[in-house]
């Protein structure tokens, strides 16, 4: 008996919550991409909410790319979120690594124009093998491009750039120049957090 009351305890506790509807940012259409629940909509504030482009685009070509949104804001019982970071699937990372190839990475910590600062991760697949001295311009010049990008647009613009593609076909059109080059793929960001220092 003891452990019926309990269980209908829990049931009552769900039942003082209240549904959220969660928003991505204006970047990306304000387009609704999940619901979360609480008591308190204090506590919805920082949740982290995940899903892919091809759903907020409603293109599932894009199924691959797992995007990241952190709530906010909330009015009423609905939610606002900023971008937080995107991956791609490693799944689809497989089916990109051939044999005999290079697979060239480089990790930038880059601000845009309005301060932000974004880490993303760029990969590059070469049709054929790289040596240290190929991959080492491949990787300065890819560094030198999208730090140069970022510089120049706002956060907003960046992440869009970023996400869709374009940042990647730009890297692509300077590094084809360097070596024989298959693919260029932004296959990791993430938006950096500035450290509060207490008092």
């Amino acid at each position: 008996m003891a452990k019926r009351k309990q269980v209908g305890k829990r049931v009552e506790g769900w039942k003082a919550k209240s549904w959220f509807k969660v928003y991505g940012p204006e970047a990306f259409g304000k387009t609704y991409i999940g619901d979360t629940i609480s008591a308190d909509p204090s506590k919805v504030m920082g949740r982290v909410m995940q899903t892919t482009l091809g759903e907020i685009s409603q293109d599932y070509g894009k199924q691959h790319i797992k995007m990241r949104f952190k709530v906010n804001s909330v009015a009423g019982d609905a939610a606002y979120t900023e971008f937080v970071g995107h991956e791609i699937t490693r799944d689809y990372m497989r089916g990109l690594v051939k044999r005999k190839t290079s697979r060239i990475d480089a990790i930038i910590l880059v601000p845009t124009k309005d301060n932000k600062k974004v880490r993303v991760t760029v990969t590059c697949f070469t049709i054929n093998r790289a040596n240290d001295s190929q991959a080492h311009a491949i990787r300065g010049a890819i560094m030198k491009n999208v730090t140069e990008q970022a510089a120049q647009m706002s956060f907003e613009e960046f992440t869009k750039m970023v996400v869709s593609g374009d940042l990647a076909k730009e890297a692509f059109k300077i590094v084809k120049t360097i070596f024989p080059v298959r693919r260029v793929e932004i296959i990791k960001s993430k938006v950096e957090t500035p450290v509060v220092m207490a008092l």
